[in-house]
């Protein structure tokens, strides 16, 4: 279901985001990778990568991006220059311990076994290397809260259905309810090899960004 999703909204994905977040998530995805805090030339898999963005974003840094993604369609809209393939991020189709970072955007609300993911991600990290994972958030401030639910429960997907797709932009604001509590992600972060695994709200919790290093 997600990925035929995904595959129907890939043509206008990148309008929608810069529409529905005011271009903010442009600011997000640099901060994500600027929190990796890798050296120039550091090869990252870029996991549900979409069309590419933060692709660019670590290209920019001077990082070799590999763009990984289960949707062909968002795969076939890419703009980056990076190396890409079709693939299920949760039975990653890479060796151990073989690459210096892994780098996520918005995709962790859609995927059925976190556990199993963060699994994955230290697998293939070499020892010391870096994961930044970038997602929605629920903001603990009850006034933005209060605006937040308002917004992307009832003007996203209208914004969604005329543009793009509306089944899929009804989805897309709710699916933050599968994603567990801070706390939640960062225990099972450090369960699974990120001991030093840090969270952070970004532009008032509206997002949010966990960062940690390969044990």
């Amino acid at each position: 279901m997600v990925r035929s999703m995904f595959d129907a909204i890939a043509p206008r994905y990148d309008l929608v985001n810069r529409i529905m977040t005011f271009r903010l998530d442009t600011r997000w995805r640099r901060r994500a990778v600027r929190d990796l805090h890798l050296a120039p030339g550091s090869v990252v898999l870029d996991l549900a990568s979409g069309t590419g963005d933060l692709c660019i974003d670590l290209q920019r840094k001077g990082l070799t991006p590999i763009s990984l993604d289960l949707s062909y369609g968002m795969l076939a809209n890419g703009r980056s220059s990076a190396p890409r393939a079709q693939a299920d991020i949760l039975k990653l189709p890479v060796p151990d311990n073989s690459v210096d970072g892994v780098i996520c955007g918005f995709a962790l609300r859609n995927l059925v076994d976190l556990e199993t993911f963060f699994a994955e991600c230290a697998r293939v990290l070499k020892k010391g290397g870096r994961v930044a994972l970038l997602d929605v958030g629920v903001p603990h401030n009850p006034i933005i809260r209060f605006g937040n639910n308002i917004y992307f429960g009832k003007i996203v997907p209208k914004i969604g259905a005329l543009i793009s797709d509306a089944a899929a932009y009804r989805y897309l604001p709710r699916s933050v309810a599968y994603l567990p509590e801070r706390h939640e992600l960062v225990a099972l972060l450090r369960k699974s090899g990120f001991a030093d695994a840090t969270h952070t709200q970004l532009s008032g919790g509206l997002t949010q960004l966990m960062v940690g290093t390969r044990d």
